[in-house]
């Protein structure tokens, strides 16, 4: 069988794409808008087309026939333009329109083109640029370099970006281990934002898994590559953020972009034939099928080889171990642990989804990382006065109630998707009136307060408590015990005015202001990373032994742990420990650590 996608030689030109139910299959070559097909011949599963030459460069797409029956998983329509699922480059980005799922309507005015790749340049193999128990800060490309000051106009919202010197010079300072990249994957908008006047913001919508999105990364894949190197050079880790759970055909109402035409088993479906929803975005990429795997490790193991990327993290983990219930050994896992390109990455979850036994915190293989809820709502718990110095002190010492010894926690505050840092310590409720839902999206209990004024406050009091919570927040963050997030902007007071699900918001709303950050909590940050860098070891687990007291100077008892009107504790490490003594007091906004 032919390997999926292009090869190109120099003679000839090979087009394989998987389609086993089809009776038929055009190769669509583009020159300019004029189209030109040509028939492909059936290969076991594939479908192959051959071309005299090296066709690097052409715009091609593919269009499939066979039986129109979509309760029983069959899309084929030759009126629809498909993008190769092992797409690399597209010539433009996705469109959302009705005619993408109306059939027999015409798309190819809708649907980008794949570019063909001839040889693309291999990185050197190298260990990641990462260190466990290190800064990772996650970064919405558009958002954070949208109105830097010091990165050139045409640079601003691209992956380039991210190589200046400027944004390299401001990740230094915090000494940020690895910068987590929201997906610079293409994708769509869902159907409901283009008449509501909005786009997706985040991306968290992809169509194919190996094209970057030519808004973000007009220069594909080399421009990615310069990128990662020079933020190699500087010391700092690249991991990108995958969604591999879902693509953007979304459900039975979608469009028919791309495996939907091609290979419906690729969504999972229930007993009764019905699309399942674990993702909540209207279907599921079915793990339990071999070929879907191996398209999702291909992906993989192109962003390391021809990008030189250090890691991911996986959007909905959970839907990876499906078949259709989680499985702590499911297949996927143990062919990433035992691919010689991708066993040494850092692989990290995020450990939910919404299907049936969906909440996997701490189920995830000993390998991976996981992004830890339970200390973001916790110390916000505590911190507000309505939590337990319990469950303060198990966040802070690694969460081993979930992870055991081995903690493989990432520790974080505020994250993309929920209020911002300061808007946790500004706002009680949400304000997504702009996202068009009536304020019915996003988290409704984000265990924020106020400080006694809904938002925004000239109030100098107000100001200053608001300033002492978020110190005191950030001291607890890089206090900890694992791996540690910050996202983009956090660390000088970014506000999205108390909007807590801003996917759709590429404007202001979540752009990050550089102009008008807190310069003195931004210092406030950096210190606190730098000194934490420079123990790093301290911080990946917590030493055995030492003692845990009490303000008073007693050793702390059981109802001291549980009762809410306990003010704080101090934690003693052993004499031998190169962890420094911790003293948390609630009343006076402390944390020494």
């Amino acid at each position: 069988m032919a390997q999926n996608g292009v090869t190109t030689r120099p003679d000839k030109t090979i087009f394989s794409v998987r389609a086993p139910n089809a009776t038929a299959m055009w190769l669509c070559l583009f020159r300019g808008e004029d189209e030109q097909r040509h028939a492909m011949v059936r290969d076991a599963e594939n479908w192959i087309c051959t071309l005299q030459g090296d066709l690097t460069g052409a715009r091609y797409g593919y269009r499939a026939d066979g039986r129109w029956a979509p309760d029983e998983g069959h899309w084929f329509d030759p009126a629809k333009l498909l993008v190769d699922p092992y797409a690399i480059e597209l010539d433009r980005r996705f469109v959302q329109a009705p005619e993408l799922a109306q059939r027999g309507v015409e798309t190819a005015y809708w649907v980008p083109r794949a570019v063909v790749q001839g040889a693309l340049q291999q990185v050197p193999l190298q260990l990641p640029v990462f260190t466990k128990g290190g800064l990772i800060y996650e970064i919405n490309v558009r958002a954070f370099t949208m109105l830097h000051p010091d990165v050139p106009q045409a640079l601003r919202g691209t992956v380039a970006a991210l190589g200046h010197p400027a944004v390299i010079a401001h990740l230094s300072k915090l000494a940020v281990s690895a910068i987590e990249l929201m997906p610079i994957i293409a994708w769509i908008d869902e159907r409901h934002l283009p008449p509501l006047g909005l786009t997706n913001a985040w991306g968290y919508n992809p169509v194919a898994m190996m094209a970057l999105d030519p808004g973000l990364c007009p220069g594909g894949v080399a421009e990615l590559r310069d990128a990662v190197a020079a933020l190699h050079a500087a010391g700092i880790g690249v991991l990108l953020d995958l969604v591999l759970n879902h693509s953007g055909e979304s459900d039975f109402e979608g469009g028919v972009l791309s495996l939907r035409g091609l290979d419906d088993s690729a969504y999972a479906r229930d007993d009764v034939g019905q699309l399942i929803n674990d993702t909540g975005c209207g279907n599921t990429l079915d793990f339990a099928q071999g070929w879907v795997r191996q398209l999702a490790l291909n992906a993989l193991r192109h962003f390391v080889r021809r990008c030189g990327i250090d890691g991911f993290r996986f959007d909905l983990a959970p839907v990876l171990a499906r078949g259709p219930g989680f499985d702590a050994h499911a297949p996927f896992f143990a062919e990433l642990a035992a691919d010689p390109l991708l066993a040494d990455r850092v692989l990290i979850a995020e450990p939910w989804d919404i299907g049936p036994g969906g909440y996997q915190l701490g189920n995830f293989p000993a390998t991976w990382l996981e992004w830890n809820d339970r200390f973001r709502d916790d110390v916000r718990r505590f911190w507000r006065g309505d939590g337990t110095v319990g469950a303060q002190a198990k966040r802070l010492a690694g969460s081993s109630d979930v992870f055991g010894a081995d903690c493989r926690s990432i520790n974080f505050l505020a994250a993309h998707d929920g209020f911002t840092l300061a808007d946790t310590v500004a706002y009680e409720a949400r304000d997504n009136f702009a996202n068009g839902e009536d304020n019915r999206d996003g988290h409704g209990e984000n265990y924020s307060w106020n400080n006694g004024v809904e938002g925004p406050s000239a109030d100098p009091a107000i100001i200053a408590a608001r300033r002492t919570d978020l110190r005191a927040l950030l001291m607890t963050l890089f206090a900890s015990t694992g791996t540690i997030m910050l996202t983009a902007g956090d660390e000088f007071g970014r506000t999205q005015h108390g909007n807590n699900n801003a996917y759709c918001q590429d404007n202001p709303i979540g752009w990050i202001n550089w102009d008008s950050r807190d310069r003195d909590l931004e210092s406030f940050v950096a210190e606190l990373s730098r000194a934490r860098a420079a123990r790093l070891a301290a911080y990946r687990t917590l030493p055995e032994g030492g003692g845990w007291f009490h303000p008073e100077g007693r050793a702390m008892a059981p109802a001291d742990w549980e009762n809410t009107a306990t003010d704080g504790f101090d934690f003693i490490p052993p004499p031998v420990s190169l962890r420094p003594p911790l003293k948390v007091r609630r009343a006076a906004r402390v944390i020494e650590g």
